[in-house]
Formats: C-alpha cells, sequence, structure tokens
C-alpha cells in the first residue's frame, strides 16, 4: 500500500500491483479501490500494472470537509497518474468512477490517456430534466439523502440489494459480500457520502464527451436499477466518436462481483488490444 499527496493536501491511499501498462481503476459509490481487487489482480497476473485508490472521503483516504466536485476529484486523478508516473494508461471508472475519466478527459485534455472504459458509469447525465427524460427524478435523490440523514446502516442494507440485484427471485451474490459492501460503505465519512452522491446525481457531463479522442469501452447492465442505461450507456456510446457498447442483459448495477469473470474477461480484451 502507497500513498499520494494531492495539490490540495489530501492524502489518497494507493494499491499499485503488477508492471507493465498501467490500468488505473476509479471505485464506485460508496465502496472503495478494494472492490476492484479481483479484477485488479487478474489485470496484473496479464502483465498489466493495476493502479486503484480510494477517492477522497472514501476507503482509507483523507476525509477533508471540501472537494467532492468533479473538477476536484478529477485533479485527484491527474495527481495519481502524476505521482505513479502512469504515462500511456488506460482509465476505468466504475459507477460515479465513470464521472472522473469523463472530467479528466476536459479537464486534462485526456493527458498520458490511452485508452477509457465506463463501466456501468454515471456518464454523461444521471438526473432527469427537460432534455434528458430517461434520467431519475430529483425525488429519488431527495429520498436518497433523507435516508442516509436518518440512518445510513439501514439505508445502505437495502441500496446494496438494488446495486446487486437482489429480489424476490434471486440472489446473485452471497450475504457477505452484502454485509462486507455496507460495512466499506460504512468506513467513508458521511460529509463525503452526501456530497459524492450530490455530485453524481448533478452534474452533467455531456459537454465532456467530445474530449474523448481514444478508444472507449462502455459496459452496462439493461436491468440496472442504480444506473439506469438508457440515460448513460446508450447516451455515451451514440455520443463518443468510436465508443463500443456491452449490453449484459438483465444484469444489474454491481458488475464487479455480479458478472465478475465476464467483466475481467471484456476488460482484458480491450485493453490488451489498445
Amino acid at each position: 500500500m502507497a500513498w499520494i499527496t494531492t495539490r490540495d493536501g489530501t492524502k489518497l491511499r494507493v494499491k499499485d500491483w503488477g508492471s507493465g501498462r498501467p490500468v488505473i481503476l476509479m471505485h464506485g459509490w460508496p465502496l472503495s479501490a478494494d472492490s476492484w481487487d479481483d479484477h485488479a489482480l487478474a489485470l496484473a497476473d496479464a502483465g498489466l500494472r493495476a493502479i486503484a485508490y480510494d477517492r477522497r472521503g472514501f476507503g482509507h483516504s483523507d476525509q477533508p470537509w471540501t472537494g467532492y466536485d468533479y473538477d476536484t476529484l478529477a485533479d485527484d486523478l491527474a495527481d495519481v497518474i502524476a505521482e505513479t508516473g502512469a504515462a500511456d494508461a488506460a482509465i476505468v471508472g466504475f459507477s460515479m468512477g465513470g464521472g472522473e475519466v469523463a472530467r479528466y478527459m476536459s479537464r486534462h485534455g485526456g493527458a498520458g490517456v490511452r485508452q477509457a472504459a465506463l463501466i456501468s458509469s454515471v456518464v454523461p447525465y444521471m438526473l432527469q430534466t427537460g432534455d434528458n427524460p430517461n434520467g431519475v427524478p430529483q425525488s429519488v435523490f431527495d429520498e436518497m439523502t433523507a435516508g442516509m440523514k436518518a440512518d445510513r446502516a439501514s439505508f445502505f442494507t437495502d441500496f446494496f440489494k438494488d446495486f446487486y440485484g437482489v429480489g424476490f427471485f434471486g440472489q446473485p451474490v452471497s450475504n457477505e459480500v452484502l454485509e462486507w459492501s455496507r460495512s466499506v460503505a460504512m468506513a467513508a465519512g458521511l460529509k463525503p457520502t452526501l456530497a459524492c452522491a450530490e455530485a453524481f446525481a448533478t452534474t452533467d457531463f455531456r459537454p465532456d464527451l467530445g474530449a474523448f479522442r481514444v478508444p472507449t469501452l462502455i459496459v452496462h447492465g439493461t436491468a440496472d436499477k442504480t444506473v439506469p442505461i438508457d440515460a448513460t450507456a446508450r447516451v455515451a456510446a451514440k455520443t463518443i466518436a468510436g465508443a463500443s457498447l456491452i449490453e449484459y442483459e438483465d444484469a444489474p448495477h454491481g458488475l464487479l462481483v455480479t458478472h465478475k469473470d465476464r467483466l475481467t474477461e471484456d476488460l482484458l480484451d480491450f485493453l490488451l488490444r489498445g
């Protein structure tokens, strides 16, 4: 385990495995870099260098009061790239992490990036508006905020059931995965948890999409209740030049676990061709 210090003095925990061309992995809300472990191990075993870090406020990273907007989070990614010397890299964002990919491509001109991937990503725009009718109503995000403020542990118990597609007719993950996910979420600070939820819910990444000038892989589940595919992946795939979209039929949001082997195969196929 290593640490890097960002331009505003925030310390981020970084996991740096393997050698070869670097692949930087951004985790989803409200988890940590540990959620990428299975895939990071596979990437390292395949001759790549897997770099995953805890977003500020989450995992073992510092929990400052400010900096949970996507401009700052993209700057954090830039600092991770610089401090690890990760040139000619692929950047891969899961869920909220897709926003860091998009904002880095526009704010930092995609410096040092050779490939990009968006997995179950919030890009380009989650919020339902007049010009984004397939988005999520503001009332849903308001209910999430109220639930976290009232009883965060109880909120995450229900949240992760939808996240992993647990329902009346099936449970694609173990109870232990659900318990682990909640414990990781509870390790994050309440302030960053709320602030990041607001950021991914309301940030419009549509202006950022023109900055993608590298091969881009998009993977999304068609039954994703957390980040609906019609407002995100399908729009991004039509807008990002040269992007390729792989849809996982009837798959939920938490593909890193529910479709671990397939996602590893698709990621490796994309990364090793780049």
